[in-house]
């Protein structure tokens, strides 16, 4: 295998793109991955206090997570950090089919969630995939986001 230069990695085309049936809205949306700013941004919004009193905010969950990768045709986000909440008015139904599909997109598992309540405040928190079900072939199609 090749070692990687800072080029390399800098260049390299690694954030990927989802299509999700969503019967529930009469079509389909566009998810993609987040980026590793975007990822340490998102789980450090779940975790409120500090120390012995740390807990995770569950509240609007999965529109947060669907918020932030629902795209367009262009890749640009479809929701604002604003609009998270009228996102969230919509069907549980609906939301948990796109959040579980960024789930899985993201890597991203009940587990993470435990675990940053209990990592202290400057630890980073573990990643598991353990139960990241692989979508199914007729609901989602991946590729590259710049393809």
């Amino acid at each position: 295998m090749t070692l990687l230069s800072k080029t390399d990695i800098l260049s390299a085309d690694d954030l990927k793109i989802q299509d999700v049936a969503v019967p529930e809205w009469h079509g389909s949306v566009r998810i993609r991955s987040l980026s590793g700013r975007e990822r340490d941004a998102f789980e450090a919004g779940l975790v409120k206090g500090e120390g012995k009193e740390r807990k995770v905010d569950m509240a609007n969950m999965r529109a947060r997570l669907v918020g932030l990768t629902v795209i367009n045709e262009f890749g640009e986000r479809l929701f604002t950090d604003d609009e998270v909440e009228l996102l969230g008015a919509k069907s549980g139904a609906a939301l948990d089919r796109v959040f579980s599909a960024a789930q899985r997109l993201n890597g991203l598992a009940s587990e993470d969630v435990e675990q940053l309540t209990k990592n202290s405040s400057g630890a980073q928190s573990a990643v598991s995939t353990s139960d990241c079900a692989s979508p199914s072939a007729t609901d989602t199609q991946t590729s590259s986001l710049n393809n």
